[in-house]
């Protein structure tokens, strides 16, 4: 296994042959390097949590059910036996989002999975007021989401965003949070 040095080598003569006497009964050993995976293993919470949130998100928001509300005007929707003057406070912007979910360049089943995440944030958070902004585009978010948002138990009310909030493209909800022990007293 002699190779011969190239004749532009900065080395002796002297010196190779140092080398070579030097590694006389040297053996080439086997590579056993091994190759780890670059991915992160998800843990049990994690995946949990994921499947939790993909269920809720599949159980709340059905494509086959329409409700009674009209999309292609002012969205409003205040759920019964709630106050409805929710929605012209919405409206006039008396209540001042806590969190901002945008939805751009998202499709309906991303989106149902985000809208289901962000009301399980608002509950867990204490937020009682959000901004979902969904765009204008070709129009299918805006129909799709006041939809959505209409079917799950936890939003008491919902209107157009004002202006400050996104204006058409984005709608304000109220999320009924759960009453803490410190008022049940």
């Amino acid at each position: 296994m002699k190779k011969d040095i190239p004749s532009h080598s900065s080395l002796s003569n002297d010196d190779i042959s140092l080398f070579r006497q030097t590694i006389t009964g040297a053996k080439v050993f086997k590579q056993d390097t091994h190759r780890f995976d670059t991915k992160p293993k998800v843990s049990q919470a994690k995946q949990f949590a994921q499947q939790k949130k993909q269920a809720q998100s599949e159980f709340f928001f059905s494509d086959v059910y329409i409700p009674d509300i009209d999309t292609h005007g002012t969205v409003k929707y205040v759920k019964p036996g709630q106050d409805t003057f929710l929605a012209k406070q919405l409206r006039r912007g008396d209540f001042a989002p806590d969190l901002t979910l945008d939805l751009h360049g998202l499709n309906k089943e991303l989106a149902k999975d985000e809208l289901a995440g962000l009301i399980h944030e608002c509950k867990k958070q204490h937020y009682y007021c959000a901004c979902v902004v969904h765009g204008i585009g070709g129009g299918v978010l805006k129909h799709k989401v006041p939809q959505y948002l209409v079917q799950h138990p936890d939003v008491i009310a919902m209107h157009q965003a004002p202006l400050e909030y996104g204006g058409r493209g984005a709608v304000l909800i109220l999320i009924n949070l759960p009453q803490s022990d410190e008022f049940r007293r």
